[in-house]
């Protein structure tokens, strides 16, 4: 009876520690299912805010028609015997540019309104598209652009790997642009002298140099699964090119002393980090990383000091594309590079903080309705790079799941960046006083009187050099749409003056079209970027 009494009294505690333990698991469970929940429904919210891995959100379609038509400037400015041309008012130009060299360089794009090959704005222009097509080919892609980018690419690093004939030499201007400056023509009707411009071991050119070698290292790695022994070519002359400007530097504004009126450079150091830069992508050869870091850091980078990205200074390029190996992490980075990648990081904040409207560190470089404004000269340029570099930096916080930027302890988020660029893109798309579009063909408002030879004569026209200037003093509007021109942009009184003449305001670059390409790229749809370009 005893024993009985005891196993009652056991089975009994047994029973409630059964209890006890089940109604501990129940809640426990009860408490995954809720945290399982909830987490599968902020999965659901971060897709549809387009942070999800992969995922595109719907089409903008304003974006992909301004994308394509801005897409077609490059078509207008093509040098050379052209294929598969679109625009119906040019034809084949150029054809012996580079003959009297025994050189090719019969391809490339014309700089601008004019009919002059700048090397250096050149390989520039190339070095964005190259950087647009690896962070959102798939965008371009989405709406039937991308070939057409790659296409354009190529035409220019042709052009590129032609000028460099030997391993010291590169050709870097065609054209005499005071000569090509005192004449009115069609590219097509040219008949002037086009001497070359060369920089060698006497006469360095290390900023052009090193930006040439940077466009074709980024463009290696565009072609690398399209074209493996074209890009091994491009990877050949890029590392050759970089090993010129940097054992032999020099500026080329002192050894070219004519290029100071047009393109005149203010420093090399940031081309040759830019290039490093692009090298170690195309390469992971770590000598190029440590150049940018431990070697040149401190001393070439400007670190903590924001500045703008343009065809001149690549600083600010640099501080994002340095920063996207430190977002996304690598196994090949030592502690000492890793510190100066910070550095390059924290700046690349800076710079993003600067941008931000309502940010304690805010520019007060802007128009009264924002837009990012610095120089009267081809004013559009650096807020379309600054609205380019944002996406960028957003988009690389958003793949590396980076959820905040600090600026002087306020903080934003990725969308804040977006925004900022969306204002930028929207204001030269005909959201400003003006009420009209900067992109030629783009909406029914927007200039007719674009500083542009090839627009502004008619097709039939057969003028010369000098005859061709009462096509520039005409009342009436271009015969010829350059189409996806983007003219230089308003002045700071958000004014513009619609005037062949006014080449301040009106006069259309390849470099500014570089940049809006890779704006628009990054805007027309969303989704998670590439952590490696290889």
């Amino acid at each position: 009876m005893e024993a009985d009494q005891d196993t009652n009294k056991d089975h009994a505690k047994r029973s409630k520690l059964g209890w006890f333990w089940s109604l501990l698991l129940l809640i426990f469970g009860a408490v995954v299912i809720t945290m399982s929940v909830l987490t599968i429904l902020k999965y659901f919210d971060y897709l549809k805010k387009g942070r999800g891995p992969h995922h595109h959100q719907e089409i903008v379609e304003n974006y992909a028609n301004a994308l394509g038509i801005s897409m077609q400037f490059f078509d207008v400015q093509k040098s050379g015997k052209l294929v598969n041309n679109k625009i119906v008012w040019r034809g084949d130009s150029a054809l012996h540019d580079g003959s009297g060299e025994n050189l090719d360089l019969s391809k490339g794009l014309y700089d601008a309104g004019d009919l002059m090959k700048f090397g250096f704005p050149m390989a520039f222009t190339a070095t964005v598209l190259s950087w647009a097509i690896l962070e959102y080919g798939d965008h371009m892609n989405a709406v039937k652009q991308l070939e057409h980018a790659q296409e354009s690419l190529k035409w220019i690093t042709d052009y590129l790997i032609n000028a460099h004939p030997s391993q010291n030499m590169l050709y870097i201007q065609v054209g005499d642009p005071d000569l090509d400056h005192s004449c009115w023509e069609r590219p097509e009707t040219m008949s002037e002298k086009r001497p070359l411009t060369q920089i060698n071991t006497t006469f360095p050119g290390t900023e052009v140099a090193a930006e040439t070698a940077a466009a074709m290292a980024s463009a290696s790695l565009v072609f690398r699964r399209i074209n493996s022994s074209y890009a091994n070519l491009l990877l050949m002359h890029a590392r050759q090119l970089f090993t010129f400007a940097d054992t032999y530097r020099g500026s080329y504004s002192m050894s070219v002393p004519q290029v100071q009126k047009y393109y005149n450079s203010t420093g090399y150091e940031d081309e040759l980090l830019w290039a490093a830069t692009w090298l170690y992508h195309a390469t992971r050869d770590r000598s190029y990383l440590e150049y940018v870091t431990d070697i040149n850091g401190q001393a070439f980078a400007n670190w903590g000091i924001p500045t703008w990205f343009s065809w001149d200074n690549k600083h600010a390029g640099l501080q994002v594309l340095l920063s996207r190996i430190n977002i996304f992490g690598s196994e090949d980075v030592s502690e000492t590079e890793n510190l100066g990648l910070q550095m390059y990081r924290r700046t690349a904040e800076s710079i993003m903080c600067g941008l931000l409207p309502d940010s304690p560190t805010a520019t007060s470089s802007r128009t009264d309705s924002g837009l990012i404004w610095i120089v009267k000269w081809n004013s559009l340029q650096h807020p379309v790079a600054s609205a380019f570099l944002a996406v960028l930096y957003s988009d690389y916080m958003i793949t590396s799941g980076t959820e905040t930027l600090y600026c002087s302890g306020k903080s934003y988020q990725p969308h804040d960046l977006r925004k900022f660029a969306i204002s930028q893109v929207d204001y030269l798309l005909g959201k400003n006083p003006m009420e009209m579009s900067y992109l030629v063909g783009y909406g029914n408002n927007y200039p007719l009187y674009v500083h542009h030879r090839g627009s502004s004569i008619p097709a039939n026209a057969n003028t010369g050099c000098t005859d061709g200037f009462k096509w520039l003093e005409s009342e009436s509007p271009n015969p010829n749409v350059a189409i996806g021109a983007l003219v230089g942009g308003p002045f700071l009184n958000e004014s513009y003056i619609d005037s062949r003449n006014n080449s301040m305001q009106g006069e259309p670059t390849t470099y500014n079209s570089a940049l809006l390409v890779g704006l628009l790229s990054g805007l027309v749809t969303s989704s998670q970027m590439v952590k490696s370009y290889t």
